[in-house]
């Protein structure tokens, strides 16, 4: 995410919540322009919450469903790595990941769930 703006982190976020079918809508907002969070309402009782720092560029993308993390991938303190499904707790190192292939991950759970 080197080099990656608001504008840019934001319209990527757009780009993706638009063009997926499991997204029914997201609330922006940029916090006095130096972070921004973004919440992504789906169509299956769940929400992605969304976080970004140009500044430091952290950044963070959680699934949420009935109040609790359910699956998570984020770059704080320890570089990129993911919470998994199941154990949303732990902490496994992965390469960075964006907010679509993050999306993508999240419908096919979705797909598995409502099947």
């Amino acid at each position: 995410m080197a080099g990656v703006t608001i504008r840019d982190f934001v319209e990527a976020v757009r780009k993706g919540c638009d063009e997926s079918e499991l997204v029914v809508s997201y609330d922006v907002h940029i916090q006095d322009n130096a972070t921004v969070k973004i919440k992504v309402f789906l169509r299956v009782g769940a929400f992605i919450s969304v976080y970004f720092n140009p500044e430091n560029q952290n950044c963070s993308f959680a699934l949420i469903r009935g109040e609790k993390r359910i699956y998570g991938v984020d770059n704080a303190f320890v570089g990129w790595h993911l919470h998994p499904f199941g154990s949303p707790e732990e902490h496994m190192p992965c390469v960075e990941v964006s907010f679509e292939e993050f999306l993508r991950t999240v419908e096919e759970w979705a797909a598995n769930t409502m099947s």
